[in-house]
């Protein structure tokens, strides 16, 4: 957490930036499959959807599928940001796995990922 306030953002939360990563993946998703893609409760993303509307990061329009839901999409601001955070983030993992080899680091990076839940966003697909 320190390292990502110090290199990343004291304004946008990693679970943020997933979901920015996880709309330029899927672009229309709806909220509970964004929330199914972090692998958080309906009223986290429920509260994390409209603090990311609030702060113009995403825009959230009605499903023409389903009019009870709605599908959210990067705004600009989302794109931009998500463009500026992205080498932030990298150096993070840089700085957090400097005293590894890159084969301690690949393997890490398996280990985590076998870690996740099945249906959770992977970052290999980012």
């Amino acid at each position: 957490m320190a390292v990502w306030l110090s290199e990343v953002s004291t304004e946008l939360t990693s679970v943020q930036y997933a979901a920015l990563v996880a709309l330029q993946q899927i672009p229309g998703a709806n909220q509970r499959q964004l929330g199914d893609e972090l692998d958080v409760d309906r009223s986290t993303i429920a509260d994390l959807v409209a603090r990311m509307v609030r702060n113009g990061l995403i825009e959230r329009t009605d499903d023409p599928a389903d009019k009870r839901s709605y599908v959210l999409f990067l705004t600009v601001a989302g794109r931009k940001q998500l463009a500026t955070l992205r080498p932030r983030v990298e150096e993070v993992e840089r700085i957090l796995t400097a005293a590894l080899t890159s084969q301690e680091c690949s393997e890490l990076r398996r280990l985590l990922v076998l870690m996740l839940p099945e249906r959770a966003w992977r970052p290999d697909t980012a």
